[in-house]
């Protein structure tokens, strides 16, 4: 009987002493003494950056570093479609770390009279992220903020931008359907022939290489569309001069050198020119036509 008592006794001990040590924890867990008071927010950038740091700064210092809430973060930004995705750690006792993904504009949609920045995975972005760098596809259908754009033809166009190399990014112009399929039209007016939309990251590292070559120079178009097998479109001497592509065009020769170093190709500085685009690279695209052409297979 003795044993008995003092067993349960024992027991009823150890369960006051989880009580207690439960309830102090519940406490402490959403007192002042773990409240966040240091948010460090990176991934960041664009229009909306300054809203969108004091939206996850306000919803974080409602919160502790016991008991943190992600989902709570989400649901700030939830009206920034920039926003793709984050994280969050926190360090005890005050500070969190968030970072951000987000979805950049990779082009403006002209759809419905309309004209708006979308992302590269097809997310209408809004008009307020428009930009004079975006490069321009065209659609049938009136975008809507926050909504996927879901014509398959603007989606390859938006794939094959999504995987544009950083560096030519600003040269991009537009995008279309042309004789040779899909094309991209450069703001210095050399056209880049894709076909399709298939194995874009190849396509633009076979360009990258070919502008890259003193065997672009004059060129006014490349053939990527079998990446392995990439041609240049040399003008006749005989024609009028289109606009030029090689070492010979000072934007061009800048990029080719940029280039040449972004594809681990050496440099293609000792043409002289500077590896910093010349203002005309801004210049809407002039699309070559007629002019007689041979081919150089690089």
């Amino acid at each position: 009987m003795y044993v008995m008592v003092t067993s349960r006794r024992s027991l009823l001990a150890v369960a006051a002493a989880i009580s207690v040590l439960l309830g102090g924890w519940l406490w402490l867990r959403d007192s002042s003494l773990v409240a966040v008071e240091h948010v460090r927010i990176t991934g960041v950038q664009g229009a909306d950056a300054l809203e969108i740091r004091q939206a996850l700064d306000a919803a974080a210092k409602r919160m502790t570093t016991m008991d943190f809430d992600t989902k709570a973060l989400r649901a700030a930004v939830a009206p920034f479609v920039l926003v793709n995705g984050m994280s969050a750690t926190t360090s005890f006792p005050h500070t969190v770390r968030i970072a951000v993904s987000e979805r950049p504009p990779v082009a403006a949609l002209v759809s419905g009279g309309q004209r708006t920045a979308v992302a590269g995975d097809g997310t209408v972005l809004g008009s307020s992220l428009l930009t004079s760098a975006l490069p321009t596809v065209n659609g049938s259908s009136e975008p809507t903020p926050g909504a996927k754009v879901d014509e398959t033809s603007v989606l390859a166009d938006l794939s094959v931008l999504d995987a544009t190399p950083s560096v030519l990014r600003r040269f991009v112009a537009r995008l279309f359907d042309g004789h040779e399929g899909l094309t991209v039209a450069m703001r210095n007016g050399l056209l880049v022939y894709f076909g399709n939309a298939s194995r874009p990251h190849a396509k633009w590292l076979s360009f990258a290489r070919v502008l890259a070559t003193p065997s672009s120079l004059g060129a006014w178009y490349v053939d990527v569309r079998v990446p392995e097998r990439p041609a240049a479109g040399i003008s006749g001497a005989s024609t009028s001069t289109p606009v030029q592509a090689g070492a010979s065009d000072p934007t061009a020769a800048a990029l080719a050198a940029r280039l040449a170093v972004a594809v681990g190709g050496g440099s293609s500085s000792s043409s002289g020119q500077s590896e910093t685009p010349s203002e005309s690279s801004t210049e809407p695209p002039k699309e070559a036509s007629g002019a007689p052409q041979s081919e150089v297979i690089t």
